[in-house]
């Protein structure tokens, strides 16, 4: 699901930083995603930095680190005029001006154009469609459009026809909007008002030593792969998903599909090639085809993901992005972990991701 950036620092964002030989090397690589989670002061100067300011390097021996402005300046240092540590960041301005244009964007009937968003950032067009972009992951386009799509799952479920769902969603043509809705629905609109109706889903249950795992495909590719503690919970899942799709227990052929998906799990060194069907967004489909490059035995951060698709800011989208992912070990989100190496966020829990990484590295 695609939601409205902010501006606010998580728990999280300062785990990464939580002693002072982690703290001096972000301030040595002026690291601007350690912003916000300290400060540093010079005790030679009586000042005090963000983590990413450009003034020249201090020694070690004379630096400080203080958890926020407030503690830094109780200890008698004063703000930084470079770097202007006690008011907002450039990052966070442009968080908040993104903010108010996503909130005009879903309050409009119609998509605000451009120039309209760019003039209540106070920014130039250009400028404005590439800071958006930064921010969130996707242009102010493909957001609306995002919006739109969750407004006509909703609009599906209580309107009398598709064409009204389709209008009170905000699309102003019917052709604009099937241009799009396979990849915003996985399926027709009238499918999808009809619960999957008319979707030939096969699955079947396994188990491995992770527990039950549930693979389920349409005639497109695998759509599924869940990990659980109980199979008949998986099947209610599925369900859940499809309540009017024909859902077929697999046969032979199908089993032993799931006995390769199981064969992975438990060995991965022989590796797993399997048709995808895949549904999200585009801006999920563009993490998942990242996380799908990461080698076996390899992690990357979040942050360091969200920099390989070419949107260094979009970090706690891209941790959105892999907690939606539906396709464990196919898409293998258990590769993307925490700036410092930890593991956290895992769909199916942090220890059948810390299974599944000690396995492929040992293989």
């Amino acid at each position: 699901m695609l939601t409205t950036p902010t501006a606010t620092k998580t728990s999280e964002h300062a785990v990464g930083f939580l002693n002072d030989d982690a703290r001096w090397q972000a301030v040595r690589r002026r690291d601007r995603a350690a912003d916000g989670a300290f400060y540093y002061a010079v005790r030679t100067t009586g000042v005090y930095c963000r983590p990413s300011c450009a003034a020249r390097l201090a020694r070690r021996e004379n630096v400080t680190f203080h958890p926020t402005c407030e503690d830094a300046e109780r200890a008698g240092f004063r703000p930084c005029k470079r770097c202007r540590p006690n008011e907002m960041s450039l990052a966070e301005r442009q968080a908040v001006a993104v903010a108010r244009s996503c909130a005009l964007i879903d309050a409009a009937d119609e998509m605000p154009s451009l120039e309209t968003l760019a003039e209540a950032a106070g920014q130039s067009r250009f400028h404005f469609h590439r800071v958006f972009k930064s921010v969130t992951g996707v242009t102010p386009k493909a957001y609306a459009d995002a919006r739109r799509g969750q407004r006509v799952r909703q609009e599906l479920a209580q309107s009398e026809t598709v064409t009204q769902a389709i209008y009170g969603a905000g699309f102003n043509s019917n052709g604009r909007f099937y241009a799009t809705s396979d990849d915003l629905l996985g399926m027709t609109p009238t499918q999808f008002r009809a619960g999957g109706k008319g979707n030939v889903i096969r699955f079947a249950v396994g188990e491995c030593s992770l527990g039950s795992i549930l693979v389920a495909a349409t005639d497109k590719g695998v759509c599924a792969i869940e990990f659980g503690n109980d199979p008949d919970k998986l099947v209610r899942g599925l369900q859940d998903r499809f309540p009017k799709a024909q859902l077929l227990g697999g046969d032979r052929a199908f089993e032993q599909l799931v006995a390769k998906v199981v064969g992975f799990v438990e060995a991965p060194g022989q590796g797993l090639d399997l048709p995808l069907d895949v549904r999200g967004t585009a801006f999920q489909k563009q993490v998942w085809s990242a996380i799908r490059r990461i080698p076996a035995g390899a992690t990357t951060s979040y942050a360091e993901l969200a920099q390989r698709i070419g949107q260094p800011s979009a970090t706690r989208a891209v941790a959105q992005a892999c907690a939606s992912n539906t396709l464990a070990v196919a898409i293998p989100c258990h590769r993307v972990v925490r700036r410092d190496g930890g593991l956290s966020g895992y769909r199916w829990g942090v220890e059948r991701k810390r299974a599944l990484l000690t396995r492929e590295t040992a293989a």
